[in-house]
């Protein structure tokens, strides 16, 4: 038996969406082309990939690589779930084509994460009972619909500058939404920036709801300079907040040890908003994939022994 996971990257690693000075000019047939190179088996979508259901599998599969998910921004934390249902039906159509089973979804109502000229201090909040079980309600019913519909997940995406961001907010939230629609997507970067200083201690409280996952290695020094000095995400993002697994201090080995522990199954997923002037795209990438493959292997040859 092998442990049943597949290592895939975001193309954050070569261009950036929310920042498109960030390798703007890279082609995305260059980040495909790298990453095959390096041995990932999927990309999640950016904004250079083809719209086109049938484009994109055609795109994908010329360079051998699957289609991961997408993010998809939703609008519940102030919106209604019919506009939601509405909105989403494009995204939802190519995602379904292309095989996917979760949607990586972002709270983007309210948010400040793509707003570089505003510090996270301001993210916005929910503040009542109310207010927190009412969004619940909203992302389990969308999250049914998604499963009804398309046979896709929910992949809650925990967020700096959104309204889920600290260990708290992600304790309500699981609390809150139900286990059949609302899956979580826990991202190791964005739980040790939002003040989970030991991401493993927190996964292992949700490891039951993780449905996919995003792996982010962070530089300490640099996000406590963005908390000292008021930063806004995106500012943290150009000064090195993030980068990929092996390259800062977050335990790889006691994330997926845990995740393989609990019967995870699904992509791990390299995701880390650097400056590839700084941070080399192909370099970079396959320091991380090397680093979680060779955690994989490990955990997959325990497996194999005989008892």
């Amino acid at each position: 038996m092998t442990w049943n996971v597949r290592i895939g990257i975001n193309p954050i690693s070569w261009s950036n969406d929310d920042l498109p000075a960030l390798g703007g000019e890279t082609p995305l047939e260059t980040a495909l082309a790298e990453g095959s190179q390096i041995g990932y088996e999927g990309f999640e979508l950016g904004n250079k990939f083809p719209t086109d259901p049938e484009a994109l599998a055609a795109k994908l599969a010329g360079y051998g690589v699957a289609c991961v998910s997408g993010w998809y921004s939703g609008h519940l934390a102030e919106g209604s779930v019919d506009d939601e249902i509405v909105r989403c039906a494009p995204h939802m159509e190519k995602l379904r084509y292309n095989g996917c089973r979760v949607v990586v979804y972002g709270e983007v109502a309210g948010s400040i994460q793509g707003r570089i000229d505003t510090p996270l201090a301001r993210r916005p909040r929910f503040t009542t009972d109310a207010q927190w079980q009412g969004y619940a309600q909203r992302l389990n019913a969308f999250g049914e619909h998604l499963k009804a519909t398309y046979g896709i997940t929910l992949a809650y995406h925990h967020h700096m500058g959104a309204w889920v961001e600290t260990p708290d907010d992600i304790d309500r939230l699981m609390a809150e939404t139900d286990p059949r629609h609302v899956g979580l997507l826990f991202d190791t970067g964005h739980a040790f920036y939002g003040g989970a200083a030991d991401p493993v201690a927190h996964l292992l409280r949700h490891v039951d709801r993780v449905v996919h996952v995003h792996c982010k290695d962070v530089r300490p020094q640099v996000i406590a300079m963005a908390r000292n000095e008021g930063w806004s995400f995106l500012t943290g993002v150009i000064n090195g907040t993030f980068t990929v697994p092996g390259d800062g201090v977050i335990d790889f080995d006691a994330v997926l040890t845990t995740l393989h522990a609990a019967g995870y199954e699904g992509w791990l997923v390299v995701e880390a908003e650097q400056d590839p002037a700084v941070a080399p795209s192909y370099a970079y990438a396959k320091k991380g994939y090397d680093t979680l493959r060779r955690i994989v292997d490990r955990l997959d040859a325990l497996v194999a022994e005989p008892a």
